[in-house]
């Protein structure tokens, strides 16, 4: 695997809008950090099957995690080719055409073997960070987890074989003769944005919101957020 980009093949490379795509780990890893949402695709006797789920990324390998007793994680175990991709929607882009109507967006693809993991200091290390790569240093100020909770939780890595980043950041690409059309047009911008908190009702008298969640204050981005944090969690470790 090259030190800057993802090898190229029939799998990752894009078939359209070639302008649109990237293969370099920045920009791959960029798209990654900004998310905590993912789809990870695999496929059972024939039937293909697409899970939702949380995800976080140490270097060039993906984990996520859930119950033990998930059909996804439970067929993943063995080592399971597996497709894990992300999206974020930025703009709706309204034309002068209906054809030439579409979506300002950040997109990443990533191709790996998905595992278990086995080890037990790798999981349980895995079971924090899922905490930490978020919420900086939280999981020292949390219940210590349980033999059983652990035993409950399975944790996939996926390191990264290859991938693909697509995306569009522009204007409307209308026909020049669509210029005269007495209707409408631009971008409308869309984004995720922090909300105000809603603290816990069992919440004990005198607890206050910790100042290391403070990046995450309303009217925020999420996407940049999430970035912040990725940036965090890399320097602490």
């Amino acid at each position: 695997m090259s030190e800057t980009a993802f090898p190229i093949s029939d799998r990752n490379r894009l078939k359209r809008a070639h302008e649109r795509g990237s293969y370099d780990h920045a920009t791959v890893f960029a798209i990654l950090d900004s998310q905590m949402l993912c789809h990870v695709a695999y496929v059972i006797d024939g039937q293909p099957y697409c899970t939702p789920t949380l995800f976080w990324r140490e270097g060039q390998t993906l984990y996520w995690h859930g119950s033990s007793a998930s059909r996804m994680l439970r067929h993943l175990r063995v080592g399971t080719p597996t497709c894990l991709t992300v999206a974020q929607l930025d703009g709706l882009v309204l034309a002068r055409s209906g054809f030439n109507h579409s979506a300002n967006y950040r997109s990443a693809m990533c191709f790996g073997t998905a595992r278990l993991v086995e080890d037990m200091a790798l999981k349980e290390h895995a079971l924090l960070a899922v905490v930490d790569r978020f919420y900086p240093n939280r999981s020292a100020a949390l219940r210590a987890m349980t033999a059983q909770e652990i035993k409950a939780t399975s944790v996939i890595a996926m390191p990264i074989e290859q991938a693909s980043a697509k995306v569009r950041a522009k204007n409307v690409g209308d026909d020049e003769v669509d210029g005269q059309h007495p209707v409408w047009a631009g971008v409308l911008p869309v984004s995720t944005i922090v909300g105000a908190e809603q603290p816990s009702p069992a919440l004990l008298a005198g607890l206050e919101r910790p100042t290391n969640l403070d990046a995450y204050a309303p009217g925020r981005r999420l996407d940049e957020v999430l970035i912040e944090m990725q940036a965090a969690y890399e320097d602490a470790h």
